[in-house]
């Protein structure tokens, strides 16, 4: 799996979860009242799954080196620690 396809990956997983909390908040808001509807539980239940599996992507790109952390604060903190004698 190349970085490319990675990075693609965990952005649809991204816009799902988005989609899924505003989907949520409009079934809330629709079944105020209505106390049998489920289809908020249900939307929670999609965004914890998709959650799972962001976080799943992301790890196992981290874990193969396909992703890295390029932020520039990254390389100074270590240049900056000496060796402990």
């Amino acid at each position: 799996m190349s970085a490319a396809l990675l990075k693609f990956i965990i952005v649809v997983l991204f816009i799902a979860m988005l989609v899924s909390l505003t989907s949520g908040l409009v079934f809330l808001l629709k079944d105020m009242s209505s106390s049998e509807s489920k289809r908020a539980l249900y939307a929670l239940g999609v965004r914890v799954t998709l959650a799972i599996l962001l976080m799943s992507t992301i790890g196992y790109g981290i874990y193969t080196g396909k992703l890295g952390n390029t932020a520039p604060w990254a390389n100074h903190a270590q240049q900056t620690q000496s060796p402990v004698e």
